[in-house]
């Protein structure tokens, strides 16, 4: 029965992300410029923090789903490396030819408050590896990655305020909200919110228990379904709000830094509340402790998102960069047991990409643009 239950617990969580999406890219229109994209990205994965709210209870009362802890999020965090950069740059290369003829080579190009978003990366995936190494996550970890969050948060706060003309830009359904008067479009956005958040709120642990379900019927690791079938579903709608800005070409840098901050929210906010949830669920202060298999799961992660990082600190995104980042992850996805070699290839071009990046460091690179941002903003 509870495998059934995926027949209304799968459409319920894109219904709520979509609900919840839709709230987001109105709401970004009443604050600053700086924080719109990291507050769409944060309230657009609020699914994926209800999934892994309920797992990490779950894992408190059930050892045997412990596991399942570093699943949903090193799951997510590969698909918007590995699947959604790539859409972004694919779908706005393939608009490109099909509008303006555009041949050869061609990069998506970073704006300067983008860097932000870029160099906001790499605090978090070097603290990662400290998890990493001592194999725990307790609630220490827990308030040091809420910091980098909240630091990211910040720095965005001093870019200057959204143009109000980007309305165009919206999806049809927001666009509509928007041209709405105020008060009534806010309205609009607080129903947006309050359905979204309710429907997640009966659906997410019967989404999680329908995907038990469905892994053992299917006689697929649980582990594996939890860590694709999850994050898929319930990212659904930001990867159809990446594609729509993605094909209007000029966006594509928005859709893009839209995925790097939900990466960002992922590897801080979203982690950081795993040991208190879990703690919680123990009735007492506890640590997550991971066994190799995870560890191997969480290293796979960091130096995929750092290989991804170095290849946007040169403000670009180019064509082989795209079509590497995606062969690398569907090799692991559609053949786990190389996930060490993958390790290994990951490894080996990030240490490239790094001696490069040291090489040219005089060139235009996030680290540059960053400084003359805060000499200006901050």
């Amino acid at each position: 029965m509870e495998a059934l239950s995926a027949l209304w617990t799968f459409p319920a969580i894109i219904l709520a992300a979509l609900l919840i999406s839709w709230g987001a890219e109105c709401g970004q229109f009443f604050i600053s410029q700086g924080l719109a994209l990291a507050v769409l990205a944060w309230v657009q994965t609020l699914p994926e923090f209800a999934v892994e709210g309920v797992i990490a209870l779950s894992a408190a009362k059930d050892p045997s789903k412990l596991h399942l802890i570093t699943a949903n999020y090193t799951g997510s965090l590969r698909l918007f490396v590995g699947l959604g950069w790539p859409m972004v740059y694919f779908t706005a290369y393939f608009f490109r030819r099909m509008k303006a003829g555009g041949k050869g080579p061609w990069s998506i190009k970073l704006d300067d408050e983008h860097s932000v978003a870029v160099l906001s990366l790499l605090p978090a995936l070097l603290y990662f590896l400290v998890i990493y190494f001592k194999g725990t996550l307790n609630i220490l970890d827990g308030i040091i990655l809420s910091a980098i969050y909240f630091s990211y948060l910040y720095l965005l706060s001093k870019i200057p305020p959204h143009d109000q003309e980007e309305i165009e830009d919206l999806g049809r359904i927001p666009k509509f909200v928007m041209r709405k008067r105020y008060p009534l479009n806010v309205i609009w956005i607080a129903i947006f919110f309050f359905l979204g958040a309710v429907i997640l709120y009966f659906s997410a642990h019967p989404f999680l228990n329908s995907m038990l379900a469905l892994a053992v019927s299917f006689g697929i690791s649980q582990f594996v379904f939890v860590q694709w079938v999850a994050p898929f579903l319930s990212e659904f709608p930001e990867k159809l709000s990446a594609f729509y800005w993605a094909r209007k070409v000029n966006k594509a840098s928005m859709a893009l830094v839209n995925f790097v901050s939900s990466s960002i929210n992922q590897w801080t906010i979203l982690v950081a509340l795993i040991p208190f949830i879990y703690s919680f669920g123990m009735g007492r202060v506890a640590a997550v402790v991971f066994d190799e298999h995870q560890k191997v799961e969480i290293l796979l992660t960091i130096i995929q998102s750092y290989l991804g990082f170095l290849f946007l600190v040169s403000m670009d995104f180019k064509f082989f960069e795209a079509a590497a980042l995606f062969l690398l992850w569907l090799a692991q996805f559609l053949v786990p047991g190389i996930r060490q070699e993958i390790i290994w290839v990951y490894g080996a071009w990030a240490l490239i990409e790094t001696l490069r990046l040291i090489k040219g460091l005089k060139q235009r690179n996030a680290f540059r643009v960053f400084l003359q941002l805060a000499k200006k903003h901050l």
